[in-house]
């Protein structure tokens, strides 16, 4: 059988990578960095033109074997892209989470309960429920002042969110809404009225309790 030869990488996407860093290289040049060289007749761009075609067309249907198709792909490489994929998905990759209840907000709050300072944070959003991305917006001693509606709704209206919920911690201890809180809530609650985000809760937290706007009935007062 003859010997498969190997030949060196075009260094331009590893030179691309160096210099401006991961994000600015194609789904075709960061194969090339994966698969590092070509073969004798077939260079590296060819092969992840290629692969990149099986990538597209299979997507989460990617085996060895589709991959061990493509000539100049071996099993030892076709692992190596497999195993570059399964890395990312899990440690990148969010796994979806659903809000059903106050309880499954609380989970994803759990960490701010016993902070010393305050924390406001905000999370966006689908229209079935699921997290679209959770902020800490501000930290601190909360000065009402920073947390401006515009700039809470400017990350809603990017996240294309149907629904928001705020929570914020008492360091103190002291679950009661203060008037600033109140009056902070109904602002929130008609600026997403007026932008078609639907503010579905305010939740304050302290180390062992919560408040609930929503449960309470004092959203839109």
């Amino acid at each position: 059988m003859k010997k498969i030869t190997e030949i060196p990488t075009n260094d331009k996407p590893r030179e691309k990578l160096a210099s401006k860093g991961v994000e600015a290289l194609t789904s075709k040049e960061l194969l090339m960095v994966i698969l590092g060289k070509g073969i004798k007749g077939r260079d590296v761009t060819i092969l992840a033109t290629d692969i990149l075609k099986i990538i597209e067309k299979e997507k989460e249907n990617l085996t060895i074997e589709k991959l061990e198709a493509i000539q100049g792909v071996g099993k030892a490489r076709a692992g190596q892209i497999l195993a570059s994929f399964e890395l990312a998905k899990r440690y990148l990759i969010k796994p979806e989470q659903k809000i059903n209840n106050t309880d499954d907000v609380l989970a994803v709050v759990a960490e701010i309960r016993n902070k010393k300072q305050e924390h406001f944070i905000t999370i966006t959003l689908t229209g079935a429920s699921k997290i679209i991305e959770k902020r800490t917006v501000f930290k601190g001693t909360i000065n009402y002042s920073v947390v401006h509606p515009r700039e809470i709704f400017s990350d809603a209206l990017a996240d294309r969110a149907a629904g928001i919920i705020f929570v914020h911690n008492h360091p103190e201890n002291d679950v009661e809404p203060s008037e600033t809180d109140k009056k902070l809530t109904k602002q929130l609650f008609d600026a997403g009225k007026l932008l078609g985000i639907e503010v579905i809760d305010h939740i304050i937290v302290t180390k062992n309790e919560y408040f609930s706007f929503q449960s309470e009935g004092l959203l839109g007062l």
